[in-house]
């Protein structure tokens, strides 16, 4: 905003000497070469009488050639192109005073803001990397940790089946050892019994062989027929 007003106030400035100089420039330039146009045939005439006089226009012709040369309507005439250099002169020393600083402050100033966000942009790039690289490191840890207890979940789990089979296996040789302790204990109770059982027929059989007092043959089929009824009467039982 300041520099607008300053480079408003140099206008203003050139414009105001514009205006003061005008006076001397405020013909038309159409105007102002039909006069001078005029002026230079009278001059040529009056310069010429004598030789016109004479018929001899030569003279006359070349004033006239020379009248022709007139000065240019569109480049500015010399009291123009001095109030016009003023002119220039005077803006040109109020923006160089006044607008160009305050430009270059302003300048410096955005130059200086737009320093700043680069700076703030770079430390939240470089936060933000760090952010990353810690949450990359808690990540990595996590799945450390996850791995770290499945592994021990696994070697647990492990251990439970081995000492389950362990187990397995010590309470099938106890099953197998009570039994074959009490398939032994039941055969050794079976051969007791068979043992007094014999002993007690064979004293039986010796009791009535004894009373009887038999022959060989009459002994054996005594014999067979003890064991026969022996046998059906443990059948039964």
């Amino acid at each position: 905003m300041r520099i607008r007003r300053f480079m408003l106030a140099g206008v203003i400035a050139g414009v105001t000497v514009l205006i003061v100089a005008a006076p001397a420039s405020a013909q038309d330039p159409g105007v102002k070469f039909g006069e001078h146009l005029l002026h230079c045939v009278e001059d040529a005439i009056h310069d010429n009488e004598a030789a016109i006089e004479d018929e001899d226009y030569t003279g006359f012709r070349n004033a006239l050639e020379d009248c022709e040369k007139a000065p240019s309507i569109i480049s500015p005439a010399t009291p123009e192109l001095i109030w016009g250099s003023v002119a220039f002169l005077i803006v040109a020393v109020v923006l160089i005073k006044f607008a160009f600083p305050a430009l270059r402050k302003s300048l410096a100033d955005r130059q200086e803001k737009i320093r700043g966000d680069l700076e703030g942009a770079e430390r939240a790039r470089q936060e933000a990397e760090a952010e990353k690289t810690r949450y990359e490191a808690s990540l990595g840890d996590a799945r450390a940790e996850a791995n770290r207890i499945v592994e021990e979940a696994r070697e647990a789990a492990e251990q439970v089946r081995r000492d389950l089979v362990t187990r397995a296996e010590t309470d099938a040789a106890e099953i197998r050892s009570r039994a074959q302790q009490d398939a032994q204990l039941a055969a050794e109770r079976a051969m007791s019994d068979l043992q007094q059982r014999v002993g007690e027929i064979s004293i039986e059989l010796a009791e009535r062989i004894v009373e009887r007092n038999l022959d060989k043959d009459t002994q054996m089929a005594l014999v067979e027929s003890y064991i026969s009824s022996v046998g059906s009467g443990s059948a039964k039982s």
